[in-house]
């Protein structure tokens, strides 16, 4: 049990019976005697139902250090660390947030540890259907647990689909300008098979608003911009109040944007 903790720092009930089972000792009496020893003895903490937090040696498990990435990625069995999660995984976040985003097929109620807040955000339902819950993601081990993670061609994407998971758009503006290169090919393959005209005009506008400083060829706008809506839709939704209207991609853009007023106040 030492040896699965020590290779272990979040782990779930079916981890520990997994590794229980490789050792001949699988049943369930065992693994209940085993996960009340070592709680009692201050070695793990529950973090929440069948999930649990190793305490390593001479720790206070009270406020032993915790690796929220860990706990994202293991809150359900499909986590993807995504949406502003994801940047300042890559570390590509402007700032840095006490509240982590991922993705799973069925989401459940936010959930909090510690100083950490946690919410799933369900995978589009055109990716389901399609079977493409995983495109655009990155496998990662860190401290014995494997972590899935958006790409940062996919958070892109994700986050102009879904502004309000980036904090403020200031915050999202200057994350995503930050980056110096996106795979094109790949954030207009997603576009694609996200199949939302909004998003697309989104998508279209950033990349045309970046023409130079991410190479954006003609061809990748052109794609973009037979996806785009036919009729004017917004850029955010519900924040119809000094929005800009951008014919090219029939998208109505807050002026906090188009004119970046957060300049003004530097």
């Amino acid at each position: 049990m030492q040896e699965f903790l020590a290779k272990h720092a979040v782990f779930t009930v079916s981890d520990l019976d997994q590794y229980l089972s490789t050792q001949g000792t699988g049943k369930t009496n065992t693994r209940k005697a085993l996960l009340t020893y070592y709680r009692n003895k201050g070695l793990i903490v529950p973090v929440r139902r069948g999930l649990y937090l190793s305490v390593p040696a001479g720790e206070d498990p009270e406020t032993s250090p915790v690796d929220p990435y860990l706990v994202a990625a293991k809150l359900q069995p499909d986590a993807v660390l995504s949406h502003h999660t994801a940047l300042e995984f890559h570390g590509r976040a402007y700032s840095t947030f006490n509240t982590l985003y991922y993705t799973a097929r069925h989401r459940i109620s936010p959930f909090e540890f510690r100083s950490y807040k946690f919410i799933s955000v369900q995978v589009p339902q055109n990716l389901q259907l399609m079977e493409k819950d995983l495109y655009g993601v990155v496998f990662r081990n860190r401290s014995g647990v494997e972590l899935k993670i958006a790409t940062l061609e996919r958070t892109l994407v994700d986050l102009l689909n879904r502004p309000d998971l980036a904090g403020s758009l200031e915050e999202m503006w200057r994350s995503l300008e930050s980056i110096e290169f996106f795979d094109l090919d790949q954030v207009v393959d997603y576009v694609g098979l996200l199949n939302n005209a909004t998003t697309a005009a989104k998508v279209g506008f950033f990349l045309d608003q970046h023409r130079e400083t991410l190479m954006v060829d003609e061809t990748h706008l052109k794609t973009l911009h037979r996806l785009r809506p036919d009729q004017p839709h917004y850029f955010v939704r519900g924040k119809r109040r000094n929005s800009l209207f951008v014919k090219e991609w029939n998208l109505l853009v807050p002026a906090e944007i188009m004119y970046e007023t957060w300049r003004e106040v530097e």
